[in-house]
């Protein structure tokens, strides 16, 4: 594929990970995500044969690479602060993309995984394996500094950043991380 099929595909998946992460699957209509990303809808089909489905699979697991690499980048920024620190920097930066986004981008994830795990097996796997592996980074960070029980551990962190993120969007306040920070330090 070209550079500019590359370019189109890519602005597809930005599309569709924008209308998922802010309004859930089924404001994820094929006309939006075209609408949306500016690319002839011919090219839809051409990139994603699987079409709907497989375009907010992929965008899910963007989604989940990128959050990875924020999760990455606040552990080096914060390598001699420890996970507390790391944990912090993590909610810090998520609450200012979520601020940024006027309220509407809070995790990549959890609307397609509430809408659509009990009732979509490609989804729900999509969804289970961007979760696993931030647990997994979570559970190594933890385990490296020590944590007795570092797979329950990394489990909890999740829920509470999750549940924190959600919280951050009803209100339309950070303070709901802000305080999620502070009993994570508690917890790690």
């Amino acid at each position: 594929m070209g550079q500019k099929g590359e370019e189109t595909r890519g602005k597809l998946l930005d599309a569709t990970q924008r209308l998922i992460e802010t309004g859930g699957y089924f404001n994820a209509g094929l006309n939006q995500i075209v609408a949306a990303s500016g690319a002839p809808k011919g090219s839809l089909y051409f990139h994603f044969p699987g079409g709907k489905d497989q375009l907010i699979e992929e965008a899910v697991r963007r989604g989940g690479e990128e959050i990875s690499a924020l999760l990455a980048g606040a552990e080096e920024a914060s390598r001699d602060g420890g996970t507390t620190e790391m944990l912090a920097a993590l909610l810090d930066v998520l609450g200012t993309r979520l601020e940024q986004s006027d309220w509407r981008q809070g995790c990549p994830v959890a609307t397609v995984a509430l809408e659509m795990a009990a009732g979509n097996t490609a989804l729900q796997k999509a969804c289970s394996e961007v979760y696993a592996s931030w647990e997994e980074a979570l559970a190594d960070l933890l385990a490296s500094d020590g944590h007795s029980s570092p797979q329950s551990a990394a489990t909890a962190v999740l829920a509470l950043i999750e549940g924190a993120l959600v919280l951050a969007r009803a209100h339309r306040s950070r303070e709901p991380l802000h305080r999620a920070a502070r009993a994570l330090a508690l917890l790690v």
